[in-house]
């Protein structure tokens, strides 16, 4: 097919995602394995472009050479609101809006990752006809990954269980895609950077970026039975860290063990890989902690979210779960009671443990982020001749 600019200095990439993290983050993953392609094939560097309603990190994508190119985007709500009418219109102008900036790019390929973020760039890219793959995290795939995927070359799915959705010739089971600095746990100098007692077992809890307030609830009123027996990293959330460090300490106020309690608001890259390299067990939402627990290789505990968008996060975790990596408690039969006695239960037996780590390592895809890059750079290359 001739295109009306052929390409001269290299090739041009587009990612585009909903916006939230679960987006974001696989897409600089596979920047980061494209740009490390490109080197070990010694090709041109390619121009890399990211497409959404907002740059969520900036400091990321200007780290991975990434230009941001604003689009507005929709939301489409399951519920009446008078902002899905204003949202249409926002909708029309980012596909008039993309129409325009993908045709003076001119990408080789257009990488999607889904969400309402995603849908006018990937309409765009079929009226101009550019290639397109995609990525599903989820067990069962948004509507606009349902829609992309009757149009995409290539579909990778994070969950074997999603490739029923789609033309099966087209797709292929590649895990998620994990940045480099999360695929592996540190343990090394962990305990001393995190202040942790030794021979004393350690409980990783984690409610997502924004942390979870059903989780922290319930972590509060588990912690004088837990810190009998446990220490206990937990990640709050930014928002919850002072109420959720308040209430602890009134908590344990009496307790002979309060110092095995670390609280944290957000941990960072290394904090993450360090909690993660001294854990014993991780309790975690459903979402795509997922994935860097079973690259960790830990045996975990998954909470999903009741009323996540398409009840995604309760079929991510009974997936994983099935799995044998994990044990999943519904939000509904959360009580702090029945969170200690699941985790004692564990720690009783320590050979089911080693079983779940295992299970979580066998489901880990490590390459996801590369497979998916081969592909991308080959279409790219097949796309400029």
């Amino acid at each position: 097919m001739l295109k009306a600019f052929p390409i001269t200095n290299g090739m041009k990439i587009l990612f585009t995602g909903g916006g939230s993290g679960g987006h974001f983050y696989p897409i600089i993953a596979v920047a980061q394995a494209i740009n490390d392609l490109s080197k070990e094939r010694h090709l041109v560097p390619p121009k890399l472009y990211y497409m959404a309603p907002e740059p969520y990190n900036e400091g990321l994508l200007f780290e991975n050479k990434i230009i941001f190119k604003y689009n507005p985007a929709g939301k489409v709500r399951r519920y009446f609101s008078l902002l899905n009418l204003s949202d249409i219109f926002k909708t029309g102008l980012g596909i008039i809006k993309s129409i325009w900036t993908i045709f003076n790019i001119y990408p080789d390929v257009i990488f999607g990752k889904g969400g309402y973020g995603s849908f006018p760039v990937l309409l765009s890219a079929r009226i101009l006809r550019i290639p397109v793959i995609i990525h599903e995290s989820d067990s069962v795939p948004g509507k606009v990954n349902r829609w992309a995927g009757k149009f995409a070359r290539r579909i990778a799915v994070s969950y074997k269980e999603t490739s029923t959705f789609f033309p099966k010739e087209k797709v292929a089971y590649t895990g998620q895609p994990l940045r480099k600095e999360f695929r592996e746990s540190l343990k090394e100098g962990a305990r001393e950077f995190l202040n942790l007692e030794v021979n004393v077992p350690i409980i990783m809890i984690i409610g997502g970026s924004l942390g979870s307030q059903t989780i922290n609830d319930t972590v509060i009123l588990a912690l004088p039975q837990l810190l009998s027996k446990y220490q206990i990293i937990h990640q709050t959330g930014k928002d919850n860290f002072e109420e959720v460090k308040s209430r602890a300490g009134a908590e344990i106020e009496n307790s002979s063990h309060k110092e095995r309690y670390r609280p944290f608001d957000y941990l960072n890259g290394l904090a993450l890989r360090m909690s993660a390299g001294v854990a014993d067990l991780i309790v975690s939402r459903a979402g795509s902690a997922i994935f860097e627990i079973s690259s960790w290789a830990k045996p975990s505990v998954i909470i999903p979210i009741t009323d996540s968008n398409g009840d995604h996060q309760r079929k991510n975790a009974f997936n994983y779960g099935r799995a044998g990596a994990a044990i999943v408690i519904e939000e509904t039969n959360l009580t702090p009671n029945i969170l200690v006695s699941e985790i004692n239960r564990l720690f009783e037996n320590r050979e089911e443990m080693k079983k779940m780590a295992l299970s979580a390592e066998n489901f880990s895809k490590k390459d996801g982020a590369e497979v998916i890059a081969r592909e991308i750079i080959d279409i790219a290359l097949e796309h400029e001749v």
